[in-house]
């Protein structure tokens, strides 16, 4: 068998149909691949909906997300791992586009970043544009978890995904796999995520968890030079405006004065940044709204910084 696609969920009634059903119909032999739900213990109909679907299910309410998708591997035959959210949809070419990567032994894991769906909020639209990479197919750092192919004997050898993180697994996982082959990032392999962040209040409460194992995560593996800046920068950012509040509360106008200077500054380059990633499809509104949700972004990693990056449930979370 080619392809094993597994499908951690906790909860997902509203989804898991919908994400089988598109995997289902996709242009690949049926007997090439199979479909395979790990559950977290959901109280809805999500085991009884993917039963109904034609997927394998286990009900496994004591593991975290990473443990769901390594049971799932574990009971897989597929030659390559196929992981995705059960909040995600795919197109009918999926399989087929990801079957260029087949014969590439060279090639340790492929994907891309799922894209987000036509009727969604600007806040998903607009974060976008940081998520995606800069070519259709090239060799990249990490990808997500969500549209993530991984040769079997590579998975092995890495060690799977790390069960005590709760979030930025996939990025820890990457990073070992890197070892074995090359990361292919391929934006014709093409999924939707229907669960972005669609108000910003959400999106810092994702961004928030994510950042609680973003600093645990750095300290098992070690710090690399690409995970320099995603440390100091929300750090920075945070100082800045706390110095602001502070020199406002104090009355210290010379100090207020140098720390709007630097915040100035900061700012300025943070409008850079959201420029050069917005090309070449820059526009006064998706300027505004992109560096808005990179300051909103700094602010929820920099606080989950100060948080630990291990749970004391063991449980998957479900956000």
């Amino acid at each position: 068998m080619q392809y094993s696609v597994i499908i951690p969920a906790k909860n997902e009634e509203a989804n898991i149909g919908r994400c089988i059903d598109s995997i289902v119909n996709v242009d690949w032999d049926r007997s090439q691949y199979e479909i395979i739900v790990v559950d977290n213990g959901s109280s809805d109909r999500t085991v009884a909906i993917a039963q109904e679907k034609g997927a394998q299910v286990f009900v496994k309410p004591e593991l975290t997300i990473s443990g769901l998708r390594n049971f799932g591997a574990q009971c897989a035959s597929g030659e390559i791992l196929a992981f995705i959210d059960a909040d995600c949809t795919v197109i009918p070419t999926w399989l087929e586009k990801a079957s260029v990567y087949l014969s590439r032994t060279d090639v340790a894991c492929f994907g891309s970043p799922p894209i987000v769906p036509v009727d969604a909020t600007w806040v998903p639209k607009a974060w976008f544009a940081v998520r995606k990479k800069k070519e259709d197919c090239c060799e990249t750092d990490w990808l997500e978890s969500m549209n993530m192919f991984v040769r079997r004997e590579a998975f092995t050898a890495s060690g799977g995904f790390d069960e005590s993180l709760i979030t930025c697994e996939d990025y820890d996982l990457t990073l070992r796999l890197k070892q074995h082959g090359l990361l292919m990032c391929d934006s014709s392999i093409v999924a939707v995520h229907h669960g972005e962040a669609a108000t910003v209040r959400h999106f810092y409460r994702k961004e928030l968890w994510r950042g609680k194992s973003n600093f645990v995560g750095m300290m098992q593996h070690g710090l690399t030079l690409a995970e320099i800046p995603s440390l100091i920068a929300p750090s920075l950012h945070c100082m800045l405006w706390l110095c602001l509040i502070i020199s406002l509360l104090t009355c210290n106008m010379l100090f207020l004065y140098s720390v709007s200077c630097i915040l100035i500054i900061w700012q300025v380059f943070l409008m850079i940044t959201c420029s050069k990633k917005l090309r070449p499809h820059v526009s006064i509104t998706s300027l505004l709204q992109l560096h808005f949700l990179i300051n909103i972004y700094l602010f929820a990693r920099g606080a989950g910084v100060f948080s630990s990056g291990r749970r004391k449930d063991t449980r998957a979370c479900a956000e």
